[in-house]
């Protein structure tokens, strides 16, 4: 039997079990998926023992996926460019890192709204966390020409078109409304909306009415930015498809199948979603 399972602190919270429990079933595969609550100042030893823990490897969420990249002995492109590691597997007994998001946010977004680059305008992202980061290097990679970033702090995101080069350009957050009404995607990556708190006041009026926005929040599936979006005649996409497909890799590289995301596993987990939310 193979063995895998999510790390964080909290870790309550994660719906990683619920997928990967479902391909589990869905594939016949003898294995097991669990969460597993690692405090901070575990996460060292626990990583460096998960061979005679019996996992094959792991994924990792908050506090913890910094401390998980420095960790690993490989690291894929994408947890390099983000420096912090979601999805970990063992290659015999050397411990290797990936950065799923990036795949996770861009596949979801391709296969919701195939034909997101409706018009040339710039992909904007609020934000300058390592979501944030991921989806910049998403964007780079498809070959946008220009991101914006627009963020609290500006610092943060200055940091960050440092890293990537002169196609990421900073623009001060109280003029993301203006900034962004060219936009082809706009994403927001920050917490403003989880669990229905927090506001980001974007004003529509004007956008490319063939302009995209993304949440990556989904709890409530619908933020308050979707639904003012929707309300503007704008396409929408949900945070739940980017954690639906950001799992893919990281079940291959346990458990040897590549899992398919469908309609009924995304009915599964809006389920849960519906009835947490009670």
């Amino acid at each position: 039997m193979k063995r895998a399972c999510v790390i964080g602190w909290p870790i309550e919270h994660s719906r990683s079990p619920i997928i990967h429990g479902y391909w589990l079933r869905e594939y016949g595969i003898d294995g097991t998926y669990t969460k597993e609550a690692v405090r901070p100042e575990e996460v060292a030893a626990f990583l460096r023992s998960l061979s005679s823990r019996g996992f094959v490897g792991c994924n990792v969420t908050v506090p913890h996926k910094e401390m998980a990249y420095a960790i690993a002995e490989e690291a894929e492109e994408s947890a390099r460019v983000v420096q912090a590691a979601n999805t970990l597997w063992l290659e015999g007994d050397r411990l290797y890192a990936a950065n799923t998001d990036t795949y996770g946010f861009m596949t979801n977004l391709s296969h919701t709204v195939p034909d997101w680059r409706a018009h040339d305008g710039p992909a904007c992202v609020l934000g300058a966390g390592g979501a944030a980061r991921a989806i910049v290097y998403g964007f780079l990679d498809a070959g946008i020409d220009e991101v914006r970033l627009f963020n609290r702090t500006r610092a943060r995101a200055a940091a960050i078109a440092e890293q990537f080069g002169p196609r990421v350009k900073v623009f001060d957050w109280t003029n993301r409304s203006e900034g962004a009404r060219e936009a082809c995607v706009l994403v927001n990556t920050t917490a403003a909306g989880l669990k229905g708190a927090g506001t980001l006041c974007m004003d529509f009026t004007g956008f490319n009415q063939d302009c995209v926005v993304c949440d990556i929040v989904y709890v409530p599936l619908e933020t308050e930015l979707l639904a003012q979006a929707r309300a503007h005649g704008l396409r929408t996409v949900d945070g739940l498809g980017m954690l639906l497909y950001q799992a893919v890799p990281g079940f291959e590289k346990w458990f040897g199948v590549r899992p398919q995301v469908t309609d009924k596993l995304r009915a599964t987990l809006v389920a849960d979603i519906e009835e947490r939310s009670c």
